[in-house]
């Protein structure tokens, strides 16, 4: 749920700690198929990348680093780049809690849910990063590079207009603040391809499974400093209850020095790889040269045709309406309740060893031939943690006082946090394990990664929707001005005007959660059945025979 969109790993990049699907697939995409028939598979490898992967992941790996000492740069090389990727990821993720701290719209806050969806479209042109490239640069580097540079420039840049998108004394362009920050993911997007790419060369074959390492530790720790840790120094109390003796009216970091920062550490470290770092040639390397952009596109189309393929797309694309609701506003309404964002965005942390361990466990129930089973046994509990969300929310302005809000309220917002990950890594390890499954060996790269772009893409419509709608089932009456209304924008400025206030009498959120539920739960009565049945499809239903395409 976005208390803070998946993402997910980055489910959608959510903005809210309740749910961080979209971080969440990419930090535990390794552990769905850890058990099954299938190897070690990264969300945003090409084909080539990921047929790599199964070859070279029969190796024994993780049973001590071996190689030289170039290896171990190796390795912080990558770390350091997944670190990169992961601070524009925090930072658009930082973005709908400080609107929400501006009062913008919920019609506003939707508008700017497209930003999180570059992550999870990237395959649209990933064949092009994978295809197109110079021979004597680097296959990786010639993305890299200058994605990098243009990231590190794009944050300098806008360091110096930041506070004006988000409105300084005025109204936040929200057409402008969405596509600058879109076309940001955007190139965080790319720049993750062409890493995650050149993780399976630069890494000697006995040491490839140390990318998936990097890419959890590295994401982790990037979306962190630019998220939790960002939103906390900025925290004008925060700094003055927890970091200072004298207070002061401002947080100890702004949001235009922080970026300006990032952009500098960006054009640095982009200009020492560019100019230390040369791009491995070996087996994997060459054999990745076959596929060209024609082939790519050609392959996804051929897979898109088949049947059960189409059947689970379906699927995945409305079975995560249901909790639209809780996973995209229940964090900005306990914002606008009260509830401080930082103290909000640190509720994360205490949940990082649960969301390390839970991958784990889970992965032992989905190891077996019916893994959806565990998705539809987890689908109920979710859908009831939404109502309980939304009690909370109801429940908040209740406990609150001048000095904020007791401890026993953040203990009972802790495990509401705790159950909802179970769940939600329940359903998430379930489909992972599922896609591993049935994805056809020979093209198993593009097989994955467009089944879970599919499941990505079915968080980000729905959580887009429920923010949109918020207002719309909202009403609201103009108090202490005779004959005024708040239907509208203009009728609040004339309600004000007047003297009124506009006093909300009904909330939408609620309204919608409870619609949400109710088509949540009928998707897992009616539609839940014939999801876990695809189970039952022969591995011919999953097979691709357009293999002409090599």
């Amino acid at each position: 749920m976005s208390l803070l969109k998946k993402p997910k790993k980055a489910d959608e990049m959510s903005p809210s700690p309740i749910t961080n699907d979209s971080r969440q697939r990419r930090q535990n995409y390794q552990y769905a198929g850890m058990n099954s028939n299938s190897h070690n598979f990264h969300d945003g490898l090409e084909d080539g990348d990921r047929e790599a992967l199964l070859q070279d992941s029969e190796m024994p790996v993780h049973r001590g680093l071996t190689g030289n000492k170039g290896e171990l740069g190796n390795i912080l090389l990558l770390l350091f780049l997944y670190i990169l990727q992961g601070i524009p990821l925090g930072l658009a993720g930082s973005i709908p809690l400080i609107l929400q701290s501006k009062n913008v719209s919920y019609t506003d806050q939707a508008i700017f849910s497209f930003v999180f969806w570059p992550f999870s479209l990237k395959l649209v042109w990933a064949p092009l990063v994978d295809s197109l490239y110079i021979k004597k640069f680097g296959r990786r580097k010639s993305w890299l590079v200058p994605t990098q540079y243009i990231l590190g420039l794009f944050m300098i840049g806008l360091s110096y207009k930041i506070d004006d998108l988000l409105g300084g004394d005025h109204k936040p362009d929200m057409f402008a603040l969405t596509a600058t920050f879109f076309l940001f993911e955007f190139l965080a997007a790319t720049q993750d391809v062409a890493v995650d790419g050149w993780a399976l060369t630069m890494l000697a074959k006995e040491n490839v499974g140390y990318a998936s390492t990097c890419n959890s530790v590295g994401q982790t720790a990037g979306y962190f400093m630019g998220n939790v840790l960002f939103l906390a120094l900025e925290s004008a109390d925060f700094c003055n209850k927890y970091l200072r003796f004298t207070p002061k009216p401002k947080g100890m970091v702004t949001l235009p020095d922080f970026m300006f920062f990032w952009g500098a550490v960006f054009l640095i470290t982009t200009t020492l790889v560019a100019m230390l770092k040369k791009e491995n040639r070996n087996e994997r390397s060459s054999r990745e040269e076959t596929q060209s952009v024609k082939e790519a596109y050609t392959l996804l189309f051929s897979i898109l045709k088949m049947p059960a393929v189409l059947i689970f797309c379906f699927m995945n694309l409305t079975a995560k309406i249901g909790f639209s609701a809780a996973d995209a506003v229940t964090g900005l309404k306990l914002i606008e309740r009260g509830v401080p964002k930082e103290h909000l965005a640190l509720l994360a942390v205490p949940m990082v060893p649960l969301q390390i361990l839970l991958p784990l466990v889970i992965s032992k129930y989905t190891a077996g031939p019916k893994p959806l089973d565990v998705f539809h046994k987890a689908m109920p509990f979710r859908l009831l943690l939404g109502l309980e969300f939304a009690i909370l929310v109801w429940w908040t302005p209740k406990v609150s006082h001048e000095g904020g809000f007791p401890l026993y309220y953040y203990l009972v917002l802790l495990l509401s946090y705790a159950l909802h990950q179970i769940t939600l890594y329940s359903m998430f390890v379930a489909v992972m394990a599922f896609n591993a499954k049935v994805s056809d060996p020979l093209i198993g790269g593009t097989y994955m990664t467009l089944l879970n772009t599919v499941s990505n893409l079915g968080g980000n419509w729905p959580s887009t929707m429920a923010l949109w709608f918020v207002d719309h089932l909202t009403t609201k009456e103009c108090v202490g001005a005779a004959g005024q209304s708040c239907v509208n924008l203009d009728a609040t400025g004339l309600c004000t005007q007047f003297g009124g206030s506009c006093v909300t009498t009904l909330d939408g959120y609620f309204v919608e959660s409870i619609i949400c539920v109710i088509i949540g739960f009928g998707w897992w009565y009616f539609l839940g059945p014939k999801f876990t049945k695809l189970q039952d499809e022969g591995q011919s239903s999953w097979k691709c025979r357009r293999r002409s395409v090599f």
